[in-house]
C-alpha cells in the first residue's frame, strides 16, 4: 500500500479526498482514504481488548494452579461423582443414582425440546433476514453483477455468518474479513462480499462487463464504464475512457 500523490508546478502532494482524507493505493490498485483519527481510536480500543483478555488468561491460569497434579481430570470427575452417589444415604446402589440421574436428564430435555426447536426456528429465520436480505439489498450486486442474486448467494452464502446478532464474513483462509475504509473493524457485508468476489477464480463470468479483468476490479457504474472524466480515479481509468471517446 502506497500514498497516492499528485504533482503540481513540480511540486508533489498527498492526493485527498473531498472530506480531506489522505487516498492510499493497494496492491490491487483500490483506493482507499485513511481517517487517522479513527485508526487511532480503533488501536486504542484493540489495546484495551488485549489488556481484558490478558487479565482473564492470568486469572484462568491462576485458577487452575488448584489442579496441578492431576493428570487425568476424567478419572478424577468421575471418582468424585461416584463418592457423591455414596454419599447418599437413602440410595445405597451407586448404579441406582446413575440411572435417576439420566432419567432426570431426559424428562428436562423433554419439557424444553419446544423451547429448544422455537430458538432455532427464530435463528434460521435471522440467519435468512440478515444474510439473505444482505444479498437481496446489495447495492454491490445490483451494479456490478451480471448473474442472478440466488447464484451469488449459493456460492458465497456460507462464507457469511451471524455473530452477536451481526452478519461478519470469512475469507477463504478461514479469517474475518476487515474492513479496508475502517481499520481494525470488520467488513460491512457489501465490502465483504466484494473482497469474496475479488478473490474467486470465475469472477470473469459473474461480473458485468469486463470487470474482472487484472489483479482487482473497481466497483461502482453500469459495467464499470465511467461517464466522464472526472469519475475516473486511477490513471489507467483515465486513459481507457479516452479510449472510449476516440
Amino acid at each position: 500500500m502506497k500514498l497516492k500523490t499528485v504533482t503540481i508546478e513540480g511540486k508533489t502532494y498527498a492526493e485527498v479526498n473531498e472530506q480531506g482524507l489522505p487516498l492510499y493505493i493497494h496492491d490491487d490498485g483500490k483506493e482507499v482514504a485513511h481517517d487517522a483519527p479513527q485508526t487511532v481510536a480503533t488501536i486504542s480500543r484493540l489495546n484495551g481488548e488485549a489488556k481484558t483478555n490478558r487479565e482473564r488468561y492470568e486469572k484462568a491460569e491462576s485458577a487452575l494452579k488448584t489442579f496441578e497434579g492431576i493428570e487425568d481430570p476424567a478419572a478424577a470427575k468421575k471418582a468424585l461423582e461416584t463418592l457423591k452417589n455414596f454419599d447418599d444415604k437413602k440410595l445405597v446402589d451407586a448404579g441406582e443414582v446413575e440411572k435417576i440421574k439420566l432419567e432426570a436428564i431426559k424428562a428436562v430435555e423433554e419439557k424444553y425440546a419446544p423451547i429448544v426447536q422455537e430458538r432455532d426456528a427464530v435463528q434460521q429465520q435471522l440467519h435468512k433476514e440478515l444474510i439473505g436480505g444482505g444479498f437481496a439489498r446489495s447495492k454491490f450486486i445490483q451494479e456490478n453483477i451480471a448473474v442472478p442474486v440466488d447464484m451469488i448467494q449459493a456460492t458465497f452464502g456460507q462464507s457469511f455468518k451471524i455473530e452477536e446478532g451481526k452478519v461478519v464474513a470469512y475469507g477463504a483462509d478461514g479469517q474475518k474479513i476487515y474492513s479496508r475504509t475502517r481499520p481494525g473493524e470488520v467488513a460491512d457485508f457489501d465490502e465483504a462480499l466484494e473482497t469474496l468476489v475479488g478473490g474467486y477464480q470465475y469472477k470473469d463470468h459473474i461480473l458485468k462487463g469486463g470487470q474482472g479483468s487484472g489483479g482487482g476490479f473497481q466497483g461502482g457504474g453500469q459495467g464499470g464504464v465511467k461517464k466522464t472524466l472526472s469519475d475516473c480515479k486511477t490513471r489507467e481509468e483515465k486513459a481507457e475512457f479516452l479510449k472510449t471517446v476516440k
